[in-house]
Protein backbone atom coordinates (compact mmCIF):
# COMPACT_ATOMS: atom_id res chain seq x y z
CA UNK A 1 0.00 0.00 0.00
CA UNK A 2 1.52 3.60 -0.75
CA UNK A 3 1.01 6.69 1.10
CA UNK A 4 -0.32 9.52 -0.66
CA UNK A 5 2.00 12.21 0.80
CA UNK A 6 5.66 9.56 1.20
CA UNK A 7 8.40 10.56 -0.66
CA UNK A 8 9.44 7.14 -1.38
CA UNK A 9 6.33 6.10 -2.05
CA UNK A 10 6.27 8.79 -5.04
CA UNK A 11 9.16 8.21 -6.12
CA UNK A 12 8.47 4.17 -6.89
CA UNK A 13 7.69 5.38 -10.70
CA UNK A 14 10.39 7.66 -11.00
CA UNK A 15 13.48 5.66 -12.94
CA UNK A 16 14.59 3.15 -10.64
CA UNK A 17 18.43 1.95 -11.20
CA UNK A 18 17.57 -1.46 -10.24
CA UNK A 19 14.16 -2.97 -9.23
CA UNK A 20 12.65 -6.36 -8.71
CA UNK A 21 8.81 -6.96 -7.52
CA UNK A 22 9.04 -5.99 -4.33
CA UNK A 23 11.99 -3.16 -3.97
CA UNK A 24 13.71 -0.58 -5.92
CA UNK A 25 17.11 1.10 -5.58
CA UNK A 26 18.00 5.06 -6.77
CA UNK A 27 21.05 7.27 -5.95
CA UNK A 28 21.13 9.04 -2.57
CA UNK A 29 20.09 12.65 -3.26
CA UNK A 30 23.04 13.25 -0.92
CA UNK A 31 25.34 10.43 -1.27
CA UNK A 32 28.29 10.22 1.27
CA UNK A 33 30.31 8.91 -1.45
CA UNK A 34 29.78 8.11 -5.46
CA UNK A 35 27.63 5.65 -5.74
CA UNK A 36 25.68 5.75 -2.31
CA UNK A 37 22.52 3.84 -3.09
CA UNK A 38 18.98 3.47 -1.41
CA UNK A 39 17.05 0.55 -1.50
CA UNK A 40 13.65 1.11 -0.85
CA UNK A 41 10.62 -1.42 -0.39
CA UNK A 42 7.50 -0.52 -3.23
CA UNK A 43 5.63 -1.03 -0.30
CA UNK A 44 4.60 1.13 2.45
CA UNK A 45 6.31 0.55 5.85
CA UNK A 46 8.69 2.26 8.09
CA UNK A 47 10.68 -0.53 9.70
CA UNK A 48 12.94 -3.59 8.98
CA UNK A 49 10.37 -5.38 10.98
CA UNK A 50 7.39 -4.59 8.91
CA UNK A 51 8.50 -6.09 6.07
CA UNK A 52 6.78 -9.49 5.26
CA UNK A 53 8.46 -12.98 4.90
CA UNK A 54 8.58 -12.92 0.78
CA UNK A 55 9.96 -9.41 0.82
CA UNK A 56 12.53 -10.30 3.53
CA UNK A 57 13.60 -13.31 1.84
CA UNK A 58 14.44 -11.16 -1.13
CA UNK A 59 15.68 -8.41 0.14
CA UNK A 60 19.55 -9.54 0.06
CA UNK A 61 19.53 -11.22 -3.11
CA UNK A 62 18.19 -8.01 -4.39
CA UNK A 63 20.88 -5.75 -1.89
CA UNK A 64 23.96 -8.06 -4.05
CA UNK A 65 22.09 -7.13 -7.25
CA UNK A 66 22.82 -3.38 -6.28
CA UNK A 67 26.35 -4.18 -5.33
CA UNK A 68 27.33 -5.46 -8.13
CA UNK A 69 25.44 -2.74 -10.52
CA UNK A 70 27.74 -0.84 -8.33
CA UNK A 71 31.17 -2.48 -8.78
CA UNK A 72 30.71 -2.18 -12.17
CA UNK A 73 29.95 1.34 -12.93
CA UNK A 74 32.10 3.03 -9.30
CA UNK A 75 34.15 -0.01 -8.75
CA UNK A 76 34.33 0.37 -4.88
CA UNK A 77 36.87 -1.68 -2.80
CA UNK A 78 34.56 -2.12 0.43
CA UNK A 79 30.73 -1.24 1.00
CA UNK A 80 28.66 0.07 4.41
CA UNK A 81 24.89 -0.75 4.44
CA UNK A 82 22.66 0.25 7.21
CA UNK A 83 19.25 1.67 8.04
CA UNK A 84 18.49 4.62 10.22
CA UNK A 85 15.31 3.42 12.08
CA UNK A 86 13.33 5.36 13.85
CA UNK A 87 13.84 9.41 15.07
CA UNK A 88 16.05 8.83 17.65
CA UNK A 89 18.79 6.57 14.96
CA UNK A 90 18.39 9.61 12.45
CA UNK A 91 15.56 8.63 10.18
CA UNK A 92 14.28 11.03 8.62
CA UNK A 93 11.85 10.01 5.89
CA UNK A 94 9.28 7.11 7.97
CA UNK A 95 9.81 5.04 5.15
CA UNK A 96 12.38 2.28 5.41
CA UNK A 97 15.32 2.52 3.21
CA UNK A 98 18.71 0.69 3.49
CA UNK A 99 22.43 3.08 2.33
CA UNK A 100 24.68 0.98 0.52
CA UNK A 101 27.19 3.15 0.69
CA UNK A 102 30.36 2.38 -1.71
CA UNK A 103 34.00 2.87 0.06
CA UNK A 104 37.01 3.87 -1.79
CA UNK A 105 40.57 4.27 -0.43
CA UNK A 106 41.16 7.41 1.05
CA UNK A 107 38.10 8.69 1.30
CA UNK A 108 37.99 8.73 5.38
CA UNK A 109 41.58 8.71 6.67
CA UNK A 110 40.95 6.16 9.58
CA UNK A 111 37.58 3.81 8.49
CA UNK A 112 38.14 1.32 11.19
CA UNK A 113 35.17 0.73 13.40
CA UNK A 114 32.81 1.30 10.32
CA UNK A 115 29.07 1.84 11.08
CA UNK A 116 30.13 2.25 14.82
CA UNK A 117 30.77 5.49 13.78
CA UNK A 118 27.36 6.21 14.26
CA UNK A 119 28.16 7.87 17.77
CA UNK A 120 31.08 9.31 17.20
CA UNK A 121 33.36 8.65 20.25
CA UNK A 122 32.40 4.96 20.29
CA UNK A 123 33.83 4.39 16.89
CA UNK A 124 37.62 2.93 18.14
CA UNK A 125 36.87 0.03 20.12
CA UNK A 126 40.44 -0.83 20.24
CA UNK A 127 43.25 0.54 22.07
CA UNK A 128 46.10 2.52 19.82
CA UNK A 129 49.24 0.77 19.31
CA UNK A 130 51.81 1.77 21.52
Amino acid sequence: MKETSCLFCQLVQDHPVQENEYFYARFDKYPVTPGHLLVIPKRHVETLFELSEVERSTLFPFIEECKNLLEEQFSPTGFNFGVNQGQAAGQTIPHLHIHLIPRYPGDLPDPEGGVRGVIPGKRKYRSSPE
